[in-house]
């Protein structure tokens, strides 16, 4: 944050009764100002380069350029930003795509005015945040669990690896599967938000209990 105790913020959303209505309570907290305001991803973009915002709170579907790829140019373009989707989806192809695009966070427009302001506060200080179950979904679809989008055959599910492997945590397991679907190390700590030393201590746990040598003999043990 560019001053330590007030946290700027721009709102893009297409539907003006909502943008006001988020810059109306967002506005009343001390520690939030907003500085910019946006109807469409494009426009979204353009102020976001121009007052280079602590947190933008973006809609999905948009005019012009939708939410997905206006993040994808922010994050880009202003690294420093953090993206925290609000929106009324909440389905699988959804969710991954503003988080593989590069958001921090990720609320349903029926999360309270609270939760807003936590999340706010949350992505703009480094952390991640997601809608209650929104995470289960997260990781279920990249497993290839129930709900999964567009994972045909897929190579594990948690209740498999969980059987096959009792030996490693949970979160273990969870990095096991994604080295089997071929993710790198950078992306599998994107897809669990935790950093990649983080993930590389989880790999290095799971070739001494697995008796691994290389992510090549991990990935043919889970796609056996």
């Amino acid at each position: 944050m560019t001053e330590p105790d007030v946290i700027r913020v721009v709102v893009a959303d297409d539907q003006a009764i909502i943008r006001d209505g988020l810059v109306t309570v967002l506005s009343l907290l001390p520690d939030i100002s907003i500085v910019g305001e946006a109807a469409n991803g494009a426009e979204a973009v353009r102020v976001v380069t121009e007052t280079r915002p602590d947190v933008v709170l973006m809609d999905l579907r948009m005019p012009v350029l939708d939410g997905v790829g206006a993040t994808q140019q922010i994050v880009s373009a202003v690294p420093g930003t953090a993206i925290l989707v609000l929106t009324t989806y909440a389905d699988d192809a959804s969710i991954l795509g503003a988080l593989r695009a590069g958001a921090r966070g990720y609320l349903t427009k029926d999360a309270g005015r609270a939760e807003v302001a936590a999340a706010v506060r949350a992505v703009a200080s480094g952390q991640t945040t997601l809608a209650a179950g929104v995470g289960d979904r997260v990781i279920s679809s990249l497993l290839g669990g129930p709900g999964a989008a567009d994972a045909p055959e897929p190579a594990a599910t948690p209740e498999t690896f969980a059987a096959r492997f009792p030996t490693l945590t949970q979160r273990e397991r969870d990095v096991l599967a994604l080295l089997g679907e071929g993710l790198s190390n950078p992306e599998i700590a994107a897809a669990l938000f935790v950093s990649v030393a983080t993930v590389k201590t989880h790999i290095n746990a799971i070739f001494a209990k697995l008796a691994l040598r290389d992510r090549a003999q991990a990935i043919a043990l889970v796609r056996s």
